[in-house]
């Protein structure tokens, strides 16, 4: 949900993030180190437009199977994170708006909220593609920025059928 965005979103996407938890027990063995290396996927999460500032969408906590992928045993996958990431146009040039919820917020159904400078909007001249993280706590900006930011608030719910 956005709140006082200083104007609309052309790419509005998301993506969910899962990891191996015990990677070094069955990835694939790296010749140059000798050691296995870190897997992780990160998956689309489709976000559609249910208002002129909310956005919805659905994913999985076991979407990628555990398997033996290298002959060394099953990988175990564990979702590590959502995010969002908007953008004003579909210039890579412009301000990239990102949100990331971790693993406990989303075991918790917390929310986040984090607040970024308008004037980010659509894009920062000296900085093209700048990926602006924001704020959790608006009074982090300095003062004379503080009535000149927007938010996102992501919310996740379980659903259960």
């Amino acid at each position: 949900t956005l709140k006082d965005a200083p104007g609309p979103f052309a790419i509005v996407e998301g993506v969910a993030q899962y990891d191996v938890s015990n990677y070094e027990d069955c990835g694939r063995i790296l010749p140059a180190t000798g050691t296995a290396g870190r897997i992780t996927s990160q998956e689309p999460v489709t976000l559609h437009k249910v208002s002129e500032n909310e956005y919805r969408g659905t994913f999985y906590l076991d979407r990628m199977l555990d398997e033996d992928y290298y002959g060394r045993g099953a990988c175990v996958w564990t979702l590590t994170g959502v995010g969002a990431m908007l953008r004003a146009t579909t210039s890579k040039a412009d301000t990239r708006f990102l949100t990331l919820v971790d693993k406990e917020q989303v075991e918790a159904e917390k929310q986040l909220t984090r607040f970024y400078p308008r004037a980010d909007y659509p894009r920062i001249a000296e900085i093209p593609g700048y990926g602006a993280s924001g704020q959790d706590d608006p009074t982090r900006y300095h003062a004379d920025l503080r009535n000149a930011l927007f938010s996102s608030t992501t919310t996740v719910q379980k659903l259960v059928p």
